[in-house]
């Protein structure tokens, strides 16, 4: 029985979708302005390994992943410069030129990593009619409100905000991060819909005026065009629960009416010597040099020695570690394959249950996706296979065979 932790409810629950053998899953893609960094694959890999079991449970699971091209403000949530407009300016070419250039940098990361892609990988810039359509519904509900040309969301009209967080909007002191924006009623409303100020290249018409989406406003348009108004699992990193997150739920629940999300799933971070890792900090590793230095293999093989709820310290010897690990289980299962091919068909049958290894691997990942201990028993299958490989027992191919198929089933090809 799968069960995993609920960010919403603070609690382990049984996963139980929406739809008997359906799952429908959102995970918040990358803002493209950079080349992608290991925070991003600790994020990825690990909502690749979630897609990959539940499709292993027999699920059918329609995997979403967004690509926010346009409108990412800072991290105060909608004040602040544009990182996509601010880095094109930089590189002196068109922001959607540079949206194009490191979309393609993620998915050769994400390709490398040996991640599947989403099943629908939604453009931000492409879905802004359904962005002023939400925000439209929003206003019309009474839950937003315009003031210059901008249009924000009242929190105070959305009782439950701060549900997901455990932040109450009361607390929220004015200008305690950035200069309170005049034209919001509270200092914790966000922005559904910004006017775009002389200079601003990425804008768009609407009943407001020329401007763009807010963040926040972006995954609740494009989640709900392809799920449905309410779906199954919503994925992300921790540090987006707030306010990103908890701006979704109240958007969403606004306008529908309906539970947006049953699942909230977030992944830790990647840090370095205690802080996390990340661009704004200037402590990142591109991918693209990792790559350079160890396989794309035993990167994720890294990633996978954590939890996807912990942190990962990132070292170089961490990784090193990491990837002696992983070679010393492919040398097992090459040993193992040779040893096949000069076995004889019939023999003794090796001391060794598939289903004892298959038992302890699934309880593992059935615990919340807990990947360490699931690496843990491919350890231990792979150090009573050695066992046996060091036998003169002429053992037969087909319950070597065996051996290797719960290596392949369990961990992939080599």
């Amino acid at each position: 029985m799968l069960s995993v932790y609920n960010t919403l409810t603070r609690s382990r629950e049984e996963f139980k979708p929406l739809d008997d053998g359906r799952v429908r899953m959102y995970v918040c893609g990358p803002t493209v302005y950079g080349h992608s960094h290991l925070g991003h694959a600790k994020s990825y890999v690990s909502f690749d390994v979630i897609v990959r079991y539940l499709r292993y449970l027999g699920y059918s699971v329609l995997y979403v992943q967004n690509i926010t091209d346009v409108g990412h403000l800072s991290d105060d949530a909608d004040e602040g410069e544009d990182k996509i407009e601010r880095e094109s300016r930089k590189d002196r070419v068109h922001p959607m030129q540079l949206v194009e250039m490191y979309t393609r940098s993620y998915f050769e990361d994400m390709d490398a990593l040996n991640n599947l892609r989403p099943d629908i990988s939604p453009h931000a810039a492409a879905h802004i009619t359904e962005q002023i359509e939400l925000t439209k519904e929003l206003l019309a509900r009474g839950f937003a409100y315009e003031k210059n040309g901008s249009v924000y969301f009242d929190v105070t009209k959305f009782p439950s905000y701060g549900k997901l967080s455990g932040r109450n909007p009361e607390d929220l002191e004015a200008g305690a991060r950035v200069e309170v924006n005049p034209d919001k009623r509270n200092p914790a409303d966000f922005a559904l819909w910004k006017k775009a100020e002389r200079g601003h290249i990425l804008r768009w018409p609407s009943p407001w005026g020329d401007g763009f989406p807010g963040w926040h406003i972006e995954c609740s348009a494009m989640s709900m065009k392809y799920l449905g108004t309410s779906f199954d699992i919503h994925g992300g990193g921790l540090e987006n629960q707030f306010p990103h997150h908890e701006c979704e739920i109240a958007q969403s629940e606004a306008a529908t009416g309906a539970p947006f999300v049953k699942y909230w799933l977030h992944n830790n971070m990647v840090t370095v010597d205690g802080r996390k890792m990340g661009k704004s900090l200037g402590n990142f590793t591109t991918l693209k040099d990792a790559f350079a230095k160890w396989s794309p293999d035993a990167v994720r093989f890294f990633v996978l020695q954590s939890h996807y709820r912990s942190t990962l310290d990132f070292s170089a010897a961490a990784v090193e570690g990491a990837a002696k690990g992983l070679e010393r289980l492919n040398n097992t299962r090459r040993n193992l394959r040779d040893r096949i091919k000069n076995s004889p068909a019939q023999g003794e049958a090796a001391p060794l249950d598939p289903a004892k290894y298959r038992t302890a691997f699934l309880a593992a990942m059935d615990d919340d996706f807990n990947t360490p201990q699931a690496v843990a028993t491919l350890f231990d299958l792979a150090r009573d296979v050695n066992q046996i490989l060091a036998s003169d027992t002429s053992y037969s191919a087909g319950s070597l065979q065996a051996l290797e198929d719960l290596f392949e089933e369990l961990g992939g090809k080599v």
